[in-house]
């Protein structure tokens, strides 16, 4: 396989659980469908529940060419930005495979760091209803939707223990 930015052979690896495509050139990596996804699982388990759909609401794409050609399929790869934020990323429309620049995998992971705070705090009980419908229709499987929904969970006690400390110390004394 061969990378879309420097034409020469790329190498296998195991990235954060995956298998990937990366050139020693350019570092650039090519995830296979869901790997971008699953690796920023296996990164952060905290970020598990965010997941950004590149492929969802096709009327948020923001689509250019970038001159790349897919590694797989050989059709040329469109620059889409990632969710709300300022990364592009560059996606096969065939085989929903991704491209990754140097250093775009972090700037990915930073911003959904930001993001899960934003999200958590701003739209809390939103983002568990839509969990804890995921946990039964998907798109994951139900064990990996109920461990998301588990982790929005665990978010709102920790919410609460910080906007609500006198009740928290209340609850804690009662028990004892």
């Amino acid at each position: 396989m061969l990378c879309p930015i420097c034409n020469i052979e790329m190498k296998k690896t195991i990235f954060y659980g995956n298998e990937v495509d990366h050139c020693p050139q350019c570092l650039g990596m090519w995830f296979k469908k869901d790997g971008l996804r699953t690796a920023k699982d296996e990164k952060d388990k905290d970020l598990k529940w965010l997941d950004i759909e590149l492929w969802k609401d096709k009327t948020k794409f923001k689509i250019s060419k970038t001159g790349k050609n897919c590694p797989v399929c050989s059709v040329p790869l469109y620059s889409v930005k990632y969710g709300d934020s300022e990364i592009e990323v560059d996606i096969c429309n065939l085989c929903e495979g991704i491209w990754l620049d140097r250093g775009e995998f972090k700037k990915i992971i930073d911003y959904l760091k930001n993001k899960k705070y934003d999200e958590t705090l701003k739209h809390y009980f939103k983002n568990l209803a839509k969990q804890g419908i995921q946990v039964f229709t998907g798109p994951e499987d139900f064990r990996s939707e109920l461990e998301d929904f588990l982790i929005i969970f665990k978010i709102l006690n920790y919410k609460f223990a910080i906007q609500y400390p006198d009740i928290v110390r209340l609850i804690s004394m009662s028990r004892k």
